[in-house]
């Protein structure tokens, strides 16, 4: 039985129809079929763009934001789809913050729900820094299906490490 390391931390009951729909090879169908529709964010100006207006439109006065953008470091494998980070720098003789929202590159050719699910994740850090009930909270305000998407992104990152074992890519999942 292999395991399910985007899965992990599900009841076996879930974890055994995904290894079901695995071995009917019909899992990557079923994704295609609930999330087939693309998204035309192909670019860092796009994406900043993006994430403005779902935090204009949710968090109106969070933060601003001085930077998003798709990078293509972050390690899935490490559980990195996208950080947030606050960067204090000198300005003249003030400390200026900026915040920054990094998305890893997977999302830019991932369905247009999956990369929404991550921004949101992501905008939700600018008030929440931990993942407690406030924060899936403030996830679910946002995007009501967060938890669906967030389940079906698993399932979504198993398939493309199940296609990229099966094409003899072995390596690591980067960006």
């Amino acid at each position: 039985m292999q395991p399910l390391k985007y899965l992990a931390g599900f009841p076996p009951h879930l974890q055994d129809k995904v290894r079901a729909l695995i071995d009917q090879g019909r899992l990557g169908t079923v994704l295609a079929e609930r999330y087939g529709q693309a998204h035309a964010i192909r670019n860092d100006g796009q994406l900043y763009e993006y994430v403005q207006q779902l935090k204009d439109r949710h968090l109106r006065k969070a933060v601003p934001l001085g930077k998003v953008v798709y990078d293509g470091k972050l390690q899935v494998m490490k559980h990195a789809l996208g950080t947030h980070t606050a960067i204090s720098r000198v300005h003249g003789g003030r400390l200026r913050a900026s915040r920054e929202i990094r998305i890893a590159s997977v999302f830019r050719d991932a369905p247009a729900d999956f990369l929404r699910m991550i921004v949101v994740h992501e905008l939700a850090h600018l008030k929440e820094a931990e993942h407690d009930k406030a924060f899936y909270q403030l996830c679910t305000h946002m995007e009501p299906d967060y938890h669906q998407l967030e389940f079906d992104l698993r399932l979504y990152l198993t398939q493309l490490e199940l296609v990229r074992l099966q094409d003899g890519g072995g390596g690591g999942t980067g960006g």
